[in-house]
Protein backbone atom coordinates (compact mmCIF):
# COMPACT_ATOMS: atom_id res chain seq x y z
CA UNK A 1 0.00 0.00 0.00
CA UNK A 2 1.52 3.33 -1.00
CA UNK A 3 2.32 5.73 1.80
CA UNK A 4 -0.07 8.65 2.17
CA UNK A 5 1.05 11.78 0.44
CA UNK A 6 2.54 14.48 2.58
CA UNK A 7 1.20 17.88 1.62
CA UNK A 8 3.87 20.23 0.38
CA UNK A 9 2.53 23.14 2.39
CA UNK A 10 0.65 23.25 5.64
CA UNK A 11 -1.35 26.36 6.31
CA UNK A 12 -0.48 27.79 9.69
CA UNK A 13 -3.16 27.36 12.27
CA UNK A 14 -5.28 30.41 12.75
CA UNK A 15 -5.37 31.52 16.36
CA UNK A 16 -8.63 30.63 18.03
CA UNK A 17 -10.14 33.89 19.24
CA UNK A 18 -13.56 35.10 20.29
CA UNK A 19 -13.74 37.49 17.33
CA UNK A 20 -11.67 38.42 14.32
CA UNK A 21 -11.72 42.14 15.09
CA UNK A 22 -12.52 44.12 18.20
CA UNK A 23 -13.46 47.73 17.52
CA UNK A 24 -13.16 50.06 20.49
CA UNK A 25 -15.47 53.00 19.90
CA UNK A 26 -18.94 53.22 18.35
CA UNK A 27 -18.85 56.56 16.60
CA UNK A 28 -18.68 57.23 12.87
CA UNK A 29 -15.25 55.60 12.50
CA UNK A 30 -16.00 52.48 14.52
CA UNK A 31 -19.42 51.79 13.03
CA UNK A 32 -18.19 52.42 9.49
CA UNK A 33 -15.38 49.92 10.05
CA UNK A 34 -17.89 47.43 11.44
CA UNK A 35 -20.04 47.78 8.32
CA UNK A 36 -17.14 47.05 5.98
CA UNK A 37 -15.90 44.13 8.08
CA UNK A 38 -19.42 42.73 8.43
CA UNK A 39 -19.69 42.71 4.65
CA UNK A 40 -16.43 40.74 4.64
CA UNK A 41 -18.08 38.07 6.86
CA UNK A 42 -15.71 38.90 9.71
CA UNK A 43 -16.66 38.25 13.32
CA UNK A 44 -16.69 41.72 14.85
CA UNK A 45 -17.41 43.13 18.29
CA UNK A 46 -17.91 46.88 18.62
CA UNK A 47 -17.47 48.26 22.12
CA UNK A 48 -19.65 51.32 22.76
CA UNK A 49 -18.06 53.37 25.51
CA UNK A 50 -20.77 56.02 25.79
CA UNK A 51 -21.77 59.47 24.55
CA UNK A 52 -19.85 60.67 21.48
CA UNK A 53 -17.87 63.89 21.36
CA UNK A 54 -20.33 65.63 19.01
CA UNK A 55 -23.39 64.91 21.16
CA UNK A 56 -23.92 68.61 22.14
CA UNK A 57 -23.96 69.66 18.48
CA UNK A 58 -27.41 70.25 16.95
CA UNK A 59 -26.43 68.49 13.72
CA UNK A 60 -23.75 66.71 11.75
CA UNK A 61 -22.87 68.93 8.80
CA UNK A 62 -21.06 68.24 5.54
CA UNK A 63 -21.90 64.52 5.61
CA UNK A 64 -23.15 63.71 2.11
CA UNK A 65 -26.77 62.39 2.20
CA UNK A 66 -26.92 63.15 5.95
CA UNK A 67 -26.21 66.89 6.04
CA UNK A 68 -28.05 68.41 9.01
CA UNK A 69 -28.76 65.09 10.74
CA UNK A 70 -28.66 65.09 14.53
CA UNK A 71 -25.66 63.13 15.88
CA UNK A 72 -27.87 60.68 17.78
CA UNK A 73 -29.96 60.06 14.66
CA UNK A 74 -26.85 59.39 12.56
CA UNK A 75 -25.74 56.76 15.06
CA UNK A 76 -29.23 55.25 15.15
CA UNK A 77 -29.27 54.90 11.38
CA UNK A 78 -25.77 53.41 11.43
CA UNK A 79 -26.76 50.76 13.95
CA UNK A 80 -29.94 50.03 12.01
CA UNK A 81 -27.93 49.40 8.85
CA UNK A 82 -25.58 47.06 10.74
CA UNK A 83 -28.47 44.84 11.86
CA UNK A 84 -28.46 42.53 8.77
CA UNK A 85 -24.82 41.59 9.37
CA UNK A 86 -25.15 38.78 11.86
CA UNK A 87 -21.40 38.51 12.51
CA UNK A 88 -21.32 42.06 13.92
CA UNK A 89 -22.26 42.73 17.53
CA UNK A 90 -22.40 46.05 19.36
CA UNK A 91 -21.99 45.89 23.09
CA UNK A 92 -22.16 48.63 25.71
CA UNK A 93 -19.11 48.67 27.92
CA UNK A 94 -15.70 50.12 28.53
CA UNK A 95 -12.43 48.50 27.53
CA UNK A 96 -10.12 49.04 30.48
CA UNK A 97 -7.06 47.19 29.18
CA UNK A 98 -5.64 45.61 26.03
CA UNK A 99 -2.86 43.01 26.19
CA UNK A 100 -0.67 42.01 23.26
CA UNK A 101 -0.35 38.23 23.11
CA UNK A 102 1.12 35.87 20.51
CA UNK A 103 -0.90 36.45 17.31
CA UNK A 104 -3.82 37.98 19.18
CA UNK A 105 -5.00 40.56 21.69
CA UNK A 106 -6.85 40.14 24.98
CA UNK A 107 -9.27 42.84 26.06
CA UNK A 108 -10.59 43.47 29.54
CA UNK A 109 -14.14 44.78 29.30
CA UNK A 110 -16.15 46.42 32.06
CA UNK A 111 -19.88 46.11 31.40
CA UNK A 112 -22.63 48.51 32.37
CA UNK A 113 -23.19 46.61 35.63
CA UNK A 114 -19.49 46.76 36.51
CA UNK A 115 -18.95 43.08 35.71
CA UNK A 116 -15.59 42.38 34.02
CA UNK A 117 -15.07 39.94 31.15
CA UNK A 118 -12.16 38.98 28.90
CA UNK A 119 -12.27 38.78 25.12
CA UNK A 120 -9.68 37.78 22.53
CA UNK A 121 -9.36 39.22 19.01
CA UNK A 122 -6.98 38.76 16.12
CA UNK A 123 -6.90 42.49 15.38
CA UNK A 124 -7.99 45.60 17.25
CA UNK A 125 -9.17 48.96 15.91
CA UNK A 126 -8.98 52.02 18.15
CA UNK A 127 -11.77 54.45 17.27
CA UNK A 128 -12.15 56.05 20.69
CA UNK A 129 -11.78 59.69 19.63
CA UNK A 130 -10.64 62.64 21.71
CA UNK A 131 -11.82 64.93 24.50
CA UNK A 132 -11.75 68.71 24.10
CA UNK A 133 -10.11 70.77 26.83
CA UNK A 134 -12.14 73.98 26.87
CA UNK A 135 -10.72 77.25 28.25
CA UNK A 136 -11.69 77.80 31.92
CA UNK A 137 -14.12 80.60 31.17
CA UNK A 138 -17.64 80.72 32.63
CA UNK A 139 -20.22 79.78 30.01
CA UNK A 140 -17.77 78.08 27.67
CA UNK A 141 -18.92 74.55 28.52
CA UNK A 142 -22.62 75.51 28.68
CA UNK A 143 -22.54 76.91 25.14
CA UNK A 144 -20.25 74.25 23.67
CA UNK A 145 -21.58 72.87 20.39
CA UNK A 146 -23.95 75.77 19.61
CA UNK A 147 -22.57 79.16 20.59
CA UNK A 148 -19.00 77.91 21.08
CA UNK A 149 -17.77 76.08 18.00
CA UNK A 150 -14.60 74.26 17.00
CA UNK A 151 -14.84 73.81 13.23
CA UNK A 152 -15.89 76.41 10.65
CA UNK A 153 -16.22 73.67 8.04
CA UNK A 154 -18.80 72.00 10.28
CA UNK A 155 -20.63 75.11 11.51
CA UNK A 156 -19.57 78.13 9.45
CA UNK A 157 -22.54 77.98 7.09
CA UNK A 158 -25.04 78.12 9.97
CA UNK A 159 -23.53 81.39 11.32
CA UNK A 160 -22.56 82.97 7.99
CA UNK A 161 -22.78 86.77 7.65
CA UNK A 162 -23.23 87.17 11.41
CA UNK A 163 -20.98 88.84 14.01
CA UNK A 164 -18.43 86.19 15.02
CA UNK A 165 -15.40 85.91 17.28
CA UNK A 166 -12.36 83.70 17.56
CA UNK A 167 -10.73 83.02 20.92
CA UNK A 168 -7.38 81.45 21.68
CA UNK A 169 -3.65 81.78 22.04
CA UNK A 170 -1.74 83.99 19.64
CA UNK A 171 -0.03 81.00 18.06
CA UNK A 172 -3.33 79.64 16.74
CA UNK A 173 -5.81 82.48 16.74
CA UNK A 174 -4.51 84.22 13.60
CA UNK A 175 -4.98 81.28 11.24
CA UNK A 176 -8.39 80.44 12.69
CA UNK A 177 -9.59 84.05 12.47
CA UNK A 178 -8.49 84.33 8.84
CA UNK A 179 -10.31 81.08 8.08
CA UNK A 180 -13.51 82.18 9.82
CA UNK A 181 -13.46 85.45 7.84
CA UNK A 182 -14.49 83.35 4.81
CA UNK A 183 -17.96 83.09 6.39
CA UNK A 184 -18.32 86.59 7.84
CA UNK A 185 -16.93 90.08 7.29
CA UNK A 186 -17.44 90.87 11.01
CA UNK A 187 -14.86 88.84 12.92
CA UNK A 188 -13.14 89.78 16.19
CA UNK A 189 -10.04 87.97 17.46
CA UNK A 190 -9.95 87.72 21.26
CA UNK A 191 -6.34 86.91 22.04
CA UNK A 192 -5.56 85.04 25.23
CA UNK A 193 -1.89 86.08 25.28
CA UNK A 194 -1.64 89.29 23.20
CA UNK A 195 2.02 89.84 24.07
CA UNK A 196 2.82 86.90 21.76
CA UNK A 197 0.80 88.19 18.80
CA UNK A 198 3.48 89.20 16.29
CA UNK A 199 3.49 92.35 14.21
CA UNK A 200 3.08 90.24 11.08
CA UNK A 201 0.04 88.47 12.56
CA UNK A 202 -1.51 91.82 13.47
CA UNK A 203 -0.86 93.08 9.94
CA UNK A 204 -2.55 90.06 8.36
CA UNK A 205 -5.58 90.40 10.62
CA UNK A 206 -5.81 94.12 9.92
CA UNK A 207 -5.72 93.50 6.16
CA UNK A 208 -8.88 91.37 6.51
CA UNK A 209 -10.57 93.95 8.77
CA UNK A 210 -10.40 91.55 11.73
CA UNK A 211 -10.33 93.51 14.97
CA UNK A 212 -8.10 92.36 17.83
CA UNK A 213 -9.28 92.47 21.45
CA UNK A 214 -6.55 92.06 24.04
CA UNK A 215 -8.60 92.39 27.23
CA UNK A 216 -9.07 89.20 29.28
CA UNK A 217 -12.43 87.51 28.77
CA UNK A 218 -14.41 87.07 32.00
CA UNK A 219 -17.37 85.03 30.80
CA UNK A 220 -19.75 84.21 27.98
CA UNK A 221 -23.44 85.04 28.14
CA UNK A 222 -26.01 83.06 26.20
CA UNK A 223 -29.44 81.50 26.18
CA UNK A 224 -30.62 78.30 27.81
CA UNK A 225 -30.58 76.73 24.34
CA UNK A 226 -26.83 77.24 24.11
CA UNK A 227 -26.84 80.27 21.82
CA UNK A 228 -24.18 82.94 22.42
CA UNK A 229 -25.26 86.52 23.05
CA UNK A 230 -22.24 88.35 24.50
CA UNK A 231 -18.55 87.99 25.24
CA UNK A 232 -18.00 89.80 28.54
CA UNK A 233 -14.54 91.21 29.25
CA UNK A 234 -13.07 91.69 32.72
CA UNK A 235 -13.73 95.42 32.39
CA UNK A 236 -17.44 94.62 32.21
CA UNK A 237 -17.74 95.62 28.57
CA UNK A 238 -19.95 93.34 26.48
CA UNK A 239 -19.30 92.40 22.87
CA UNK A 240 -22.36 91.14 21.02
CA UNK A 241 -21.52 87.98 19.03
CA UNK A 242 -23.53 85.12 17.54
CA UNK A 243 -20.78 82.51 17.94
CA UNK A 244 -17.17 82.15 18.98
CA UNK A 245 -14.79 79.67 17.39
CA UNK A 246 -11.99 78.17 19.46
CA UNK A 247 -9.09 75.86 18.76
CA UNK A 248 -9.40 73.68 21.87
CA UNK A 249 -6.59 71.55 23.18
CA UNK A 250 -7.39 67.83 23.05
CA UNK A 251 -6.35 64.58 24.65
CA UNK A 252 -7.09 60.96 23.82
CA UNK A 253 -10.44 59.88 25.19
CA UNK A 254 -8.94 56.69 26.61
CA UNK A 255 -5.40 55.94 27.80
CA UNK A 256 -5.27 52.62 25.91
CA UNK A 257 -2.86 53.75 23.18
CA UNK A 258 -0.46 55.22 25.72
CA UNK A 259 -0.70 52.16 27.96
CA UNK A 260 0.16 49.92 25.02
CA UNK A 261 3.18 52.04 24.19
CA UNK A 262 1.85 53.30 20.85
CA UNK A 263 3.83 56.00 19.14
CA UNK A 264 2.09 59.38 19.48
CA UNK A 265 2.53 62.58 17.49
CA UNK A 266 3.72 65.83 19.06
CA UNK A 267 0.05 66.83 19.39
CA UNK A 268 -0.91 63.62 21.18
CA UNK A 269 -2.62 61.88 18.26
CA UNK A 270 -2.01 58.17 17.67
CA UNK A 271 0.54 57.76 14.87
CA UNK A 272 -0.51 55.46 12.02
CA UNK A 273 1.19 54.24 8.85
CA UNK A 274 -0.31 54.40 5.36
CA UNK A 275 -2.40 51.31 6.16
CA UNK A 276 -3.69 52.87 9.39
CA UNK A 277 -1.73 50.50 11.58
CA UNK A 278 -0.22 51.93 14.75
CA UNK A 279 3.33 51.23 15.88
CA UNK A 280 1.92 48.05 17.50
CA UNK A 281 1.48 45.32 14.82
CA UNK A 282 -2.16 44.28 14.52
CA UNK A 283 -3.43 47.38 16.29
CA UNK A 284 -5.11 49.92 14.00
CA UNK A 285 -6.61 53.38 14.58
CA UNK A 286 -9.14 55.59 12.80
CA UNK A 287 -11.14 58.79 13.26
CA UNK A 288 -10.31 61.67 15.58
CA UNK A 289 -7.88 59.39 17.44
CA UNK A 290 -5.45 59.85 14.54
CA UNK A 291 -3.80 63.00 13.10
CA UNK A 292 -5.58 65.20 10.58
CA UNK A 293 -8.78 67.13 9.99
CA UNK A 294 -11.65 66.09 12.23
CA UNK A 295 -15.05 65.63 10.59
CA UNK A 296 -17.64 62.88 10.92
CA UNK A 297 -17.52 62.02 7.23
CA UNK A 298 -13.71 61.78 7.32
CA UNK A 299 -13.87 59.59 10.42
CA UNK A 300 -16.32 57.27 8.64
CA UNK A 301 -14.02 57.12 5.61
CA UNK A 302 -11.03 56.30 7.81
CA UNK A 303 -13.00 53.57 9.53
CA UNK A 304 -13.83 51.96 6.19
CA UNK A 305 -10.24 52.28 5.02
CA UNK A 306 -8.89 50.70 8.21
CA UNK A 307 -11.38 47.85 7.87
CA UNK A 308 -10.20 47.10 4.33
CA UNK A 309 -6.57 46.99 5.45
CA UNK A 310 -7.49 44.76 8.39
CA UNK A 311 -9.44 42.33 6.22
CA UNK A 312 -6.65 42.12 3.66
CA UNK A 313 -4.10 41.46 6.41
CA UNK A 314 -6.29 38.70 7.87
CA UNK A 315 -6.71 37.21 4.41
CA UNK A 316 -2.94 37.11 3.81
CA UNK A 317 -2.51 35.36 7.15
CA UNK A 318 -5.16 32.80 6.19
CA UNK A 319 -3.83 32.26 2.67
CA UNK A 320 -0.04 31.97 2.99
CA UNK A 321 2.17 31.78 -0.08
Amino acid sequence: MPAPRTPRHRAPRRPITDVDVAIIGAGAAGLSAALTLGRCLRRVLVMDGGTPRNAPSPAVQGFLTRDGTRPAELLRLSREQLAPYQTVEIQAGRVTAVEVLAQQFRLTIEGETGHTTLLTARKVLLATGVEDELPPIDGMRDLWGRGVLHCPYCHGWEVRDQPLAVYGRAKLVTGLALLVSRWSSDVVACVEDPAYLTANARRRLRQQNIRVREEPVARLEGTKNGELRHIVFESGEKLARTAVFIHAHQHQRTPLAEQLGCRLTSKGAVWIDKKQQTSIPGLYAAGDTTPGTQQAILAAAEGSSAAIHINETLTREECPK
